[in-house]
């Protein structure tokens, strides 16, 4: 366990959110791992109300620039990933995460009727904007995932929300499919003329971040 933390601690100190890329590509083999442990993270009821875009095409990625703010690494990076949130969700999400439950535990519809119905009223109870707003705070989870997952493989990378929403959801056609674009990270390689590799990792001091309720 000892062993673990300092592992988990040095990697993210070594990760920082990347400026400039090098051209080199990673593997397919060390995306997959990445995207599946992503897959793999915690969300609320484990609805995971979001999809993962793995944007490989290289003429997309160039109508991505457009609505990157300038953001070159959109397009030179080696892998760019796009979180999309879900923008309806209701009994339909929830019959479908029922239905793998089904699959996965071998259990009965009778078993996870209660369940199923209290995630329908839970829901229910949420306005439109409270809905959407609660997937992209699951994307948010997810990212956390994936941002850590790739500094312990030695992964660069660099998550980026400055980008017009509106553009990537245009270009992605994500409307259609009932999504919107949440959050993107370039993945890669850090370039050796990327100054930011060198500078020291500016957080703040354990004690002013833990606060301890002890009463």
């Amino acid at each position: 366990m000892e062993i673990f933390k300092m592992n988990i601690l040095e990697a993210l100190d070594w990760r920082y959110a990347v400026r400039e890329f090098s051209p080199s590509i990673l593997d397919h083999q060390t995306v997959t791992t990445l995207l599946d442990a992503t897959r793999k993270s915690a969300s609320s009821y484990g609805l995971q109300p979001y999809k993962i875009l793995l944007i490989q095409s290289e003429s997309i990625r160039r109508e991505l620039l457009a609505h990157s703010f300038g953001q070159q690494k959109v397009v030179f990076c080696s892998h760019l990933v796009v979180f999309a949130a879900q923008t309806d969700i209701g009994d339909p999400a929830v019959d479908r995460y029922i239905a793998q439950c089904m699959k996965t535990r071998g259990q009965s519809m009778s078993e996870l009727a209660g369940y199923a119905s209290n995630m329908k009223a839970a829901l229910a109870a949420k306005s439109d904007w409270e809905k959407k707003a609660w997937a992209h705070q699951q994307v948010y989870i997810a990212l956390g995932t994936l941002l850590a997952a790739a500094a312990s493989m030695r992964v660069d990378s660099c998550p980026m929300t400055g980008f017009d929403p509106n553009g990537y959801d245009q270009v992605l056609g994500l409307a259609e499919r009932g999504l919107e674009s949440s959050v993107v990270v370039a993945l890669g390689c850090r370039s050796a003329n990327d100054y930011s590799a060198n500078l020291q990792k500016v957080r703040f001091d354990y004690d002013e971040v833990v606060e301890s309720i002890t009463a």
